[in-house]
């Protein structure tokens, strides 16, 4: 498979280590001063960029029929407009605020903590991030999704880095010298605090899942999640 990096800092590069030991070709690797010359040459591509440069990534890919994986934060105010273009051009195009495995069984363990805890109000959420301090994005995307995990499930209704009211999840975001990434849910009562936490050890697992769906959506037409990819459904 011939795969197009938009992005190659330090995540384009793990990725790119990855892809060469699964056998694929890397035919571009992007910064944010060069162009996309050798992108029609790519069977997918993955963007791993910045958040100025994510919907010109994404666009350049759906307009030139590329299938594309996006795990760039921090720019999904336009993700309806991506959604749109994808539909347009009968595009394949998937986005995750992280690809990580362990992540997205994370994911849906904060989901059915989530909606089993909703019953009892003498708890409240609050959540934890840490990251590496060249993270521009504040709070994560991971952070933000598994936010939304709880809200969907539960009677909250938004989160919050400042202090938070009655029905919104304050986001305590750090960021730390050398830290892949860290989320943390926290449900606290006067006489108890239930946690679940993933930590991460290196960006391997964020790269790997990344090219996992790249190998998965060559051939196919739509808009689709890491939980398509994976196949995560639980009951």
């Amino acid at each position: 498979m011939k795969i197009a990096l938009l992005g190659y800092g330090k995540m384009g590069k793990v990725i790119e280590r990855i892809a060469l030991e699964r056998g694929h070709e890397i035919v571009l690797r992007k910064s944010s001063a060069s162009s996309f010359e050798g992108l029609d040459n790519a069977d997918v591509a993955i963007d791993f960029s910045v958040p100025s440069s994510a919907v010109t990534n994404i666009s350049e890919c759906l307009n030139n029929g590329i299938p594309v994986i996006s795990g760039t934060t921090g720019w999904l105010e336009d993700y309806n407009k991506m959604v749109t273009l994808c539909e347009e051009k009968n595009g394949a195009f998937i986005y995750g605020s992280n690809f990580s495995l362990g992540v997205n069984l994370f994911f849906e363990l904060n989901n059915y903590l989530a909606k089993m805890m909703s019953k009892f109000n003498q708890y409240k959420v609050t959540m934890e991030e840490i990251h590496h301090t060249q993270k521009l994005d504040a709070p994560s995307g991971t952070a933000i999704s598994l936010a939304k995990g709880v809200i969907e499930n539960s009677n909250y209704s938004n989160w919050t880095l400042d202090n938070p009211n009655e029905n919104e999840i304050q986001i305590d975001a750090k960021r730390i010298e050398n830290v892949p990434g860290t989320h943390s849910i926290f449900y606290t009562s006067e006489v108890d605090t239930i946690e679940i936490k993933h930590t991460a050890h290196n960006r391997d697992g964020f790269a790997l899942g990344s090219i996992i769906a790249a190998e998965w959506i060559v051939g196919k037409k739509g808009i689709f999640t890491m939980k398509d990819v994976l196949e995560l459904e639980v009951g």
